[in-house]
């Protein structure tokens, strides 16, 4: 037992290693250092930094939550944004799905942004929801449905998951029911 130890001995230092170079963290150790330092200008820049590496993390955990492509249709490359503060802030990772007759739907999710709580104040009131669109559910989410068919989720005041495009209604409607939004809701 006590050689076993020893033989995963440089494997628990490889993982210790490993989960200590993180940026995240890195860029927080700097900001801390640099707060009690007094150097407030490096503190906000590490801090920073921070916040857009999470943001980048953010993006990455959104782009795995798009869906594949429907029956007919292609998926195009992830695209991921990551704005930090920049103009009220906003993560997002999207994806744009084509027919063969050359229609489309870009199936974005967001985050992470100050307006978005302004947007979900609007959509999670159901009388001003109505003057909107129409009122679809998309799983156990409330969702509207443009009069151009896109389609717009508020989950949990915080993500905000949208499928537009150039397609029909009820392919915009189809992507959005293609996202978990259950999964979407847990984070």
């Amino acid at each position: 037992m006590f050689a076993l130890r020893l033989l995963a001995l440089p494997f628990l230092l490889f993982a210790m290693n490993v989960a200590s170079a993180d940026d995240v963290t890195d860029a927080l150790d700097a900001a801390r250092k640099a707060y009690q330092a007094g150097d407030f200008a490096a503190a906000k820049q590490s801090a920073d930094l921070a916040s857009q590496l999470i943001g980048q993390k953010n993006a990455e955990g959104f782009a795995a939550l798009l869906p594949a492509a429907l029956s007919g249709w292609t998926a195009g490359k992830v695209e991921t944004t990551s704005l930090g503060n920049v103009a009220f802030g906003v993560t997002s990772a999207s994806r744009t799905y084509t027919a063969a007759d050359g229609k489309t739907v870009q199936v974005q999710i967001s985050g992470d942004s100050a307006l978005l709580t302004q947007f979900a104040t609007v959509l999670n009131n159901p009388q001003i929801a109505g003057v909107l669109g129409k009122v679809v559910m998309i799983g156990n989410q409330r969702a509207i449905q443009t009069n151009d068919g896109d389609v717009h989720i508020v989950i949990n005041n915080k993500f905000l998951v949208s499928a537009t495009g150039s397609a029909a209604p009820d392919a915009k409607l189809a992507y959005a029911k293609a996202v978990d939004v259950a999964k979407i809701a847990k984070m």
